[in-house]
């Protein structure tokens, strides 16, 4: 199951909004007769490829899969029909689909086929892959990435303002990585209006991120590199609904998207409606580059669900330098981890650490 698991891996970023999954089909020694994995949204499944892999090996042998075999029709048939017709004798599976459409039909078919059936197999293993996937099913949210770079002194600017370039060369490689793999990047209008970004990958990874700027009265400039690559890479303006319709027109006129939502009281971009927002999309990871300001507003509302810190072996001190995570904060310091550290490596001369939410901890409105 573990090596399922890595061959479902090698999926992420090409198959969303499906899971990440991955199959082997092995005999009584556990000798490897076929392996596959789900490639790309609309190809085949991870289990009809282990299975054609296969071959005629498959006959009286074990199929290994981290996700239940589907027995619905979509992009491809169902891979019920093709574990049955493969004649294996048994399938032991990571975890359940939870998909409404799954609702155990799968396992049903199969068990009534008199196939013998082990379930719940590197369960947590294979969950954490496909959190984000899981995520939208329970949520109807996207999964939120938040990422920063800052100093040993946790300052994300020095106190003029000036910010580039605190990572490494290395760093800033997996960012773009990080990039060519999620649904959206987001940053706040005053990051677009500081830096100009063009908040794409490069080079280009497997997925095209929308570049999403919070921007309450729609003044990102006309001349901006986001507003003129918006015909070749998509660029959304989250504004308020009260917001200026020349402003907002003269974007859309360009082929920037506009999106208005209400304000919070405190007049900022509501995260929640724009997830909300962003699920019905079937955007699965969406991931937030700042400034400070908005990414306190996602640790305000509880709302980044795994983070990439990349720690600069630099010092800039000052008390008006810009921390790295804004907003109202906590009263006091937690008695538990905020997020659970899950990968820890050096990246250059940087420190690249990385976290997800506890899944004990529930969200404040949710």
């Amino acid at each position: 199951m573990r090596w399922a698991v890595n061959l479902a891996a090698r999926g992420v970023g090409r198959v969303e909004p499906n899971p990440a999954v991955g199959a082997v089909v092995v005999d009584d020694q556990l000798r490897v007769l076929g392996e596959g994995w789900h490639t790309a949204f609309g190809e085949a499944h991870a289990e009809v490829e282990a299975l054609q892999a296969a071959g005629e090996l498959a006959r009286g042998a074990t199929l290994v899969v981290t996700l239940e075999p589907c027995r619905h029709h979509g992009q491809t048939p169902p891979c019920t029909d093709a574990v049955l017709s493969s004649g294996v004798r048994r399938v032991v599976i990571g975890i359940e689909d939870p998909s409404p459409h799954a609702d155990g039909t799968g396992l049903s078919l199969l068990r009534e086929a008199g196939l013998e059936i082990e379930v719940g197999v590197e369960a947590e293993l294979v969950r954490r892959l496909n959190s984000p996937f899981l995520h939208l099913l329970e949520t109807g949210r996207p999964w939120v990435h938040a990422k920063w770079a800052m100093t040993l002194d946790g300052r994300i600017a020095a106190a003029g303002g000036h910010s580039q370039w605190i990572s490494s060369e290395e760093s800033r490689e997996m960012v773009h990585e990080l990039r060519g793999r999620v649904d959206a990047v987001v940053v706040g209008i005053g990051t677009a209006e500081a830096d100009d970004p063009l908040l794409t990958a490069r080079p280009p990874g497997p997925r095209k991120a929308t570049r999403v700027i919070l921007d309450t009265n729609a003044r990102l400039n006309l001349d901006s590199q986001l507003v003129r690559t918006a015909h070749d890479t998509p660029v959304m303006v989250v504004c308020s609904e009260t917001v200026d319709e020349v402003r907002a027109g003269a974007l859309s006129d360009a082929g920037v998207d506009i999106v208005k939502l209400p304000l919070t009281e405190s007049g900022r971009i509501d995260f929640r409606l724009l997830l909300d927002e962003l699920g019905i999309r079937r955007w699965t990871n969406v991931l937030v580059e700042g400034g400070s300001e908005v990414l306190g507003t996602l640790a305000d509302g509880g709302w980044i669900d795994e983070a990439h810190v990349f720690l600069a072996p630099k010092l800039v001190g000052g008390r008006m330098a810009l921390g790295a995570v804004g907003g109202e904060g906590l009263p006091r310091i937690p008695e538990t981890a905020s997020l659970e550290c899950v990968e820890t490596r050096a990246v250059g001369p940087d420190l690249y650490w990385r976290g997800v939410r506890p899944r004990v901890v529930e969200r404040p409105d949710s």
